[in-house]
Parts: structure tokens; C-alpha cells; sequence
């Protein structure tokens, strides 16, 4: 409830301007009833789980029924092989009689007693129904990390914009210091010209930024199932979050024991094995009370009770090979099964594995893009004040600015792939919701 009040209020709030949207709100909206489409797909499966589970359940439960039959009709005693000899000379029984009326109000009630097929299948849907909230479980890890992804893509598409524009302002400013020494004997026209050749390189990138930033938040919005006129305004920015340090065994034994599509798959596993016990079981006897009680008679006014209860064995013989084939069908299901769970774990342990290898190399990344930043931030600095000092040409200038904004953009790459291998790592051991909250 809660969370379709939040995606209700983001739809409103579009109406009235940019919304504030961070991580962890995406994240709710994306994972709501009516949010993400595969989040819609995994509850109707969910639905369609518990159906055949309560049909499954019916075979075990009494079934009855009420009928009210009224019928007026004709038989011929011949075609029945009823031949009636009335010993009275010149006298023949008809073999045609009728019209007559039949009434017959009657209730009917038949009960499994004992049936091992019947029983196994009814545990097996109820398997069955609790991998599909697994699965409900997983898709919502799935669409969170990918909720995730998107919403860093257009956070890292917000940082470029930004970037670019100091880049501009930078270039700006270099133009007019060049500007300046110009005007005042110190420069020449091509130290005016480099500059507004590296501003118009700047502006060209920032226009390209603007575009990738539309791009990233139009793919945001479709993730979350939002209207792709919506308009977010992101509060969270690209930083450095330290993760807390994990063994490889650690994180494998949390990811064996939180992962939601292991353990979908496990009960998938199961189901199958239930299934095909439930085949073998075909074979056994089983045993069923049957019963009704009624009226009958030519109208109400002449009607007689009557019933009929009983019991009934039912032991398979023969039915030409179709249990067997069943039985061999269920048991390969339940192989397949049992392959791709053991797939799954050895999908798990590389998933770890390289999420952690990952987080890493992304935590070098950072410190290394940090001291670039700093070096190129100093080196422009010396190098603009060497060109006022007049002992150095404005080429110096243009070459460590080019080197900063490489550095700024090697910061913002290495802060988004360090957040993407944190987000690697949760997913890799099931707790990306958990994460982001």
C-alpha cells in the first residue's frame, strides 16, 4: 500500500514540476505492484502459482453436486430385449409405451479417500507456489539493481554536464586571459585562436552531455515504469561509499544463502522431484466413497426417496504405456532441474568472484583518478601564473587544460564504475534492496 502511494505521488508531482527523486525512492517506485513491468509479470505468475495449487487441492476436497431432471419420453421395449408373453388368447403386450413423465431431484457427493498420486501433487503445488514468491523475490533484485544501474547512468550523465560546463568556463576564461596578454603586448593572435578553438571543442561537449543526460533519464523512467514526460530531478551524486571488507568465503556463503533465484530454483527442484513422485505413485491403488440421495418419480406429488452410497477401489493395470512415458518424462524434468541448480551455484561462486575482483579494481581507480585530478588541478594553476609571469607561451596553458578535463572525466568514470561494482557485489549476494535503503 504504501508503495503504490509513493508511485501515485510521483505521478502527481510530475504534473507539477520536477520531482525529487534519490536512489532509494527509485528504487520503491521501481519495485511497486505497479511499477516495473517483469515486477507486474512475477505477481501474476504468483497468482497463476496459487490457482493451480488450489486445483490441485480440489482432487483431495468433496466434490457434490445437485441436479433436477424432468423428462417426458417414449421407449420401445424390443430394441431393449424386453419381450413380455401374456398368457390371454388374442392378447399381445405392446412393445411401444409411453409418454410418461420422469422427475428425479437429486444430490450427489463423491470424496478421495485415499489417493498417494493426488496427495504428492497437491504438496508439490504448494512448491510450487513458494518458488514463485521466490521468483517474485528475485525479479524484484533484478529490477532493483538494474533501477540502480540506471538511475548512477543518469546520475554520471548529470556529472558530465556539469564537467563539461566547467570545462567551458575554464576555456572562457583562458580566452580572456589570452585576450588580455594580447592587449597588452605579452601574446600573440594564434594564442587567441588555440583558445577559441579548445572553447568550441568545450561547447560541442557540452552539448553532446546534454543529450547523453536526456538519454540517461529517459532510460530511467522506463525501468521504473514511469511517463517518459516526467521530470526528475536527481538528489543523489556520484561519491565514494566505502564498502565493508568481505572474504571471497564470506560473501559465497552469504550468496548460497540469500540469493532469491537459488532459491526459486531450489524449490523448482523439489517441485519437479515431488512431480515425478507423484507419477511413480500413478501406480498405487486408490480408494473413493461415492453417494446420492434423491426423489424420484412421475412428479412431486408421487415422488419416492431413494439413494446409493458406496465405496470404490481403483487398481491400474494396463492404460497402453502412458504412465511410463509419464513417469520417464517427470523424472528427465527433474534431472534438468537438478543440472541447472548446480549451474546456478557455479554461476553464483563467478558472480562473487568477479564482483569482488571488480570493487577492487574500481577502489584503484578512484584513488588513482583523485591524485590525477589534484596534479592536473596544480599544474594548470602553476602554468597559467608562469604565462602572466610572461615565462611561458599560453600552449602550456592549453596542454594542461586538456589534461584537466581528462582528469575530470577519469574521476567521474572511476566514481560511477566504482559505484556499478558495488552494485555488482550486493546483487551477486542478494541484497541489492537492502543496500540502497
Amino acid at each position: 500500500m504504501k508503495l503504490a502511494w509513493i508511485l501515485c505521488a510521483v505521478q502527481v508531482a510530475s504534473a507539477a514540476g520536477p520531482i525529487q527523486l534519490s536512489l532509494k525512492r527509485a528504487v520503491e517506485v521501481a519495485v511497486s505492484p505497479e511499477g516495473n513491468t517483469k515486477i507486474q509479470l512475477s505477481g501474476e505468475a504468483l497468482k497463476q502459482a496459487q490457482s493451480r495449487s488450489a486445483e490441485a487441492r480440489a482432487a483431495l476436497l468433496p466434490d457434490l453436486e445437485a441436479s433436477l431432471t424432468d423428462r417426458n419420453q417414449t421407449e420401445s421395449l424390443a430394441a431393449l430385449g424386453i419381450k413380455i408373453v401374456v398368457p390371454i388368447p388374442n392378447f399381445q403386450f405392446p412393445t411401444f409405451v409411453g409418454p410418461f413423465n420422469t422427475m428425479d431431484a437429486r444430490a450427489t457427493v463423491t470424496q478421495s479417500v485415499f489417493d498417494f498420486s493426488s496427495i504428492r501433487r497437491f504438496q508439490a503445488s504448494k512448491v510450487g507456489v513458494s518458488a514463485a514468491r521466490s521468483d517474485v523475490d528475485s525479479t524484484e533484485e533484478q529490477v532493483a539493481a538494474q533501477v540502480a544501474r540506471a538511475y548512477l547512468a543518469a546520475v554520471r550523465a548529470d556529472a558530465d554536464v556539469e564537467t563539461a560546463q566547467s570545462d567551458v568556463t575554464l576555456a572562457e576564461a583562458v580566452l580572456k586571459q589570452a585576450e588580455n596578454q594580447k592587449a597588452a603586448g605579452t601574446g600573440t593572435g594564434i594564442e587567441i585562436t588555440r583558445a577559441k578553438v579548445q572553447l568550441a571543442n568545450d561547447r560541442q561537449r557540452l552539448l553532446v552531455a546534454g543529450n547523453q543526460r536526456t538519454s540517461a533519464r529517459l532510460q530511467l523512467m522506463r525501468v521504473m515504469g514511469l511517463r517518459l514526460d516526467t521530470e526528475l530531478e536527481l538528489t543523489d551524486k556520484l561519491a565514494y561509499v566505502p564498502v565493508d571488507a568481505v572474504t571471497m568465503e564470506q560473501a559465497k556463503a552469504q550468496a548460497l544463502k540469500e540469493r532469491p533465484d537459488l532459491k526459486a530454483q531450489q524449490e523448482r527442484e523439489a517441485n519437479a522431484r515431488m512431480a515425478a513422485s507423484a507419477t511413480k505413485m500413478e501406480r498405487l491403488p486408490s480408494v473413493a466413497a461415492f453417494g446420492d440421495y434423491g426423489s424420484i418419480g412421475t412428479g412431486f406429488d408421487n415422488a419416492l426417496p431413494t439413494r446409493t452410497y458406496g465405496i470404490s477401489l481403483r487398481v491400474p493395470v494396463f492404460d497402453g504405456g502412458r504412465r511410463d512415458a509419464r513417469r520417464a518424462e517427470s523424472a528427465s524434468q527433474f534431472r534438468s532441474e537438478k543440472v541447472r541448480t548446480d549451474d546456478l551455484k557455479q554461476q553464483i561462486e563467478l558472480d562473487v568472484r568477479l564482483a569482488l575482483d571488480g570493487l577492487e579494481s574500481a577502489e584503484q581507480q578512484v584513488k588513482v583518478a583523485k591524485e590525477g585530478l589534484e596534479l592536473s588541478e596544480n599544474e594548470l594553476a602553476q602554468a597559467r601564473r608562469r604565462v602572466d609571469a610572461g615565462v611561458a607561451i599560453s600552449v602550456e596553458v592549453t596542454d594542461a587544460q586538456t589534461r584537466l578535463e581528462r582528469a575530470r572525466d577519469n574521476q567521474t568514470a572511476a566514481l560511477y564504475n566504482y559505484n556499478v561494482a558495488r552494485i555488482d557485489l550486493a546483487q551477486s549476494m542478494g541484497k541489492v534492496r537492502s543496500m540502497v535503503q
